[in-house]
């Protein structure tokens, strides 16, 4: 279970840390250590992998799992996991064929310090890498559930999910979006990860379909909300805090909510999605509290 800490936000603020270095700690064990001819490639891998980001997606695994009392090893594995997809997504992301990104998190991205080969080998070693831990029985001692974790993430990172959207994603700067193709965009390119790292839990846990359910509508509301929040940092975001260029995506014409309806729009939106993805957690009651603080933190966060 995750441990209590001070009330509110700073609760949240805290077990995001928490399991932001508990995830460092099981990410610097699972991927390979830097050694024989691969070696530039796994330093590469870990790189582009360990040392950044909040990892937002990782607390969403091991919060939903505490919610059915499923070990943190457990939890952190399939963390893990999605960590490393996510990473692999960045990767590919920032190469010059895609958005052409030069720094990710204030420091330069796999392709500049390395190289754009060894940054397409990070990605598919990232992303194999990442299946790779899923099915290994340490993640769970129930071979359905490895499979049903394997199908899921599969099916959230694929053609039908992230990299489907990836392609909508690019396709809409050549091609104008009406509100539902970008809604439909947003929800595969980054909502269909997010909804899974909710879902992840109530997998392990055996859950019933009621609770699933409504795991998958939090995520689902709540990977939405995030992206628009995504979109307001690129048009509000200053770079220092953000990370990374901002502005790009009015440069490029990319379609998003944020162009369609404006700033205050954009928000309104944020918020009432927010409200949804809240709404969706009642069965749980006072246990997922640090899920509706997690809601929070995504339609105000400034990076």
């Amino acid at each position: 279970m995750i441990v209590s800490f001070a009330s509110g936000q700073d609760e949240f603020t805290a077990a995001l840390a928490e399991i932001a270095r508990e995830t460092e700690v099981m990410l610097a064990r699972l991927l390979p250590v830097p050694e024989g001819p691969e070696a530039r490639l796994f330093e590469a891998m870990r790189y582009a992998t360990l040392g950044g980001g909040k990892r937002f997606r990782p607390f969403l695994v091991v919060a939903s799992s505490a919610l059915f009392g499923v070990s943190r090893q457990a939890a952190l594995r399939v963390a893990a996991a999605v960590e490393m997809l996510h990473a692999y997504s960045l990767v590919h992301d920032d190469l010059p064929c895609m958005d052409d990104d030069d720094f990710r998190r204030g420091q330069p991205t796999v392709h500049k310090a390395f190289d754009e080969a060894t940054a397409v080998l990070v990605g598919d070693s990232l992303l194999t890498l990442a299946f790779e831990v899923l099915a290994d029985e340490q993640t769970h001692g129930d071979p359905k559930v490895r499979a049903e974790l394997v199908q899921t993430l599969a099916r959230a990172g694929g053609g039908r999910g992230m990299t489907g959207g990836q392609m909508l994603d690019l396709l809409a700067a050549h091609q104008p979006l009406d509100e539902q193709g970008v809604t439909r965009l947003q929800r595969m390119k980054t909502g269909a990860l997010i909804e899974f790292c909710c879902l992840a839990g109530a997998v392990l846990g055996k859950a019933s379909p009621p609770l699933r359910h409504a795991l998958i509508g939090y995520g689902r509301d709540l990977g939405f909300a995030f992206q628009i929040a995504d979109d307001l940092l690129d048009v509000t975001g200053r770079p220092e805090e953000v990370g990374k260029k901002t502005g790009k995506d009015g440069s490029a014409g990319k379609a998003t909510l944020v162009a369609m309806l404006g700033v205050e729009g954009a928000r309104a939106t944020a918020r009432r999605l927010a409200d949804q993805a809240k709404d969706h957690l009642g069965p749980f009651e006072a246990r997922a509290e640090l899920l509706r603080q997690a809601v929070e933190f995504v339609i105000t966060r400034r990076n």
